[in-house]
């Protein structure tokens, strides 16, 4: 399954821009290996591991052999100071992604006192993203600011993608989530929207539920949390933001 998904985010690169990876210090071997997968302006470069190099391919992360014959998809975990690096960098990723989001691209929901900002990846129909965002003021009193993502499961063009464009298009949006994530039938609309491009970003990013939460920090928190344990779980990640070697 993992190399259909790999092949299939290779393919989509040689659509962009010719081969202009390389950097100081990598062998020939693995620059060659990399050519042939097809990898377009990625990183490429030497990871902890002797002899094991880093692939960055979008927002995804592959290892290959230094002799460049094999491509290792997978978590380095380094024992001795119990620290899964792949996640580390990965989180750096997820940063780097929603920082290049402007507000302008998202339905925010703000507390007035924020403490914590985070982005949700959710679906119009999803249930349990109905119930997060009945809980908004909570999570708002609590200083939780909300920065919402469209991710429409059954994919672009079908009801819940067109939901979310009515959404996106009207006047008022936050007051449109609101009637939408009530369960309310709104007036079908149209205009230039970011609804594609969010759904892409979530699977780049390999969202595969809603409501999908990144955190400031670059955590991936799958499904939903009550308002109070959010805050929880939010406040030990932020403790913990200087511990990422």
């Amino acid at each position: 399954m993992w190399l259909k998904r790999v092949h299939t985010v290779f393919l989509s690169t040689l659509l962009v821009s010719p081969f202009t990876v390389m950097a100081e210090g990598i062998p020939e071997e693995v620059s060659e290996a990399a050519k042939k997968l097809g990898l377009i302006e990625d990183n490429v470069s030497a990871t902890p591991v002797k002899g094991l190099y880093e692939l960055q391919v979008g927002t995804q992360l592959y290892y290959l052999s230094k002799d460049g014959k094999y491509l290792i998809s997978g978590y380095i975990v380094d024992l001795e100071n119990r620290k899964n690096l792949t996640q580390n960098r990965l989180k750096d990723i997820r940063m780097e992604v929603v920082a290049d989001l402007k507000d302008d691209q998202m339905i925010s929901f703000q507390a007035k006192e924020s403490k914590h900002t985070i982005t949700v990846f959710t679906d119009i129909d999803c249930g349990y993203c109905r119930k997060l965002h009945a809980e908004m003021t909570d999570y708002n009193d609590l200083g939780i600011s909300i920065n919402y993502l469209f991710y429409p499961r059954t994919g672009i063009g079908s009801a819940a993608y067109k939901k979310a464009v009515s959404v996106w298009c009207n006047k008022d949006q936050q007051d449109a989530m609101t009637r939408a994530k009530a369960g309310k039938v709104l007036p079908e609309l149209s205009c230039a929207n970011p609804v594609t491009r969010h759904f892409m970003l979530g699977n780049e990013l390999g969202i595969n539920g809603t409501p999908a939460v990144i955190t400031e920090q670059g955590d991936l928190m799958p499904g939903y949390l009550p308002p109070q344990e959010m805050k929880r779980q939010l406040d030990q990640y932020k403790m913990l933001v200087g511990d990422k070697t």
